[in-house]
């Protein structure tokens, strides 16, 4: 059981710090060369909409699995 944790807690890792290393800063990133033309109403574009409910889901997960490692570890 401890296996799978840290398993996935690595992953949820690596995972979160490539959407945040996507994420576009002020102005420049990573996603807007993804993205290309694709626009929504509210100018960001429909890449960095999916790349922050990815971030949220993986902030959720890792701070989920951290208090699973602390439980268990206590």
């Amino acid at each position: 059981m401890l296996t799978v944790v840290i398993v996935i807690h690595i992953l949820v890792c690596l995972g979160l710090i490539v959407a945040i290393l996507l994420h576009s800063g002020k102005g420049s990133g990573l996603s807007p060369s993804i993205s290309g033309s694709l626009s929504t109403f509210a100018g960001t574009t429909l890449i960095e909409k999916y790349l922050d409910r990815i971030t949220i889901g993986l902030s959720i997960v890792f701070a989920v699995t951290t208090i699973i490692l602390v439980i268990y570890l206590k």
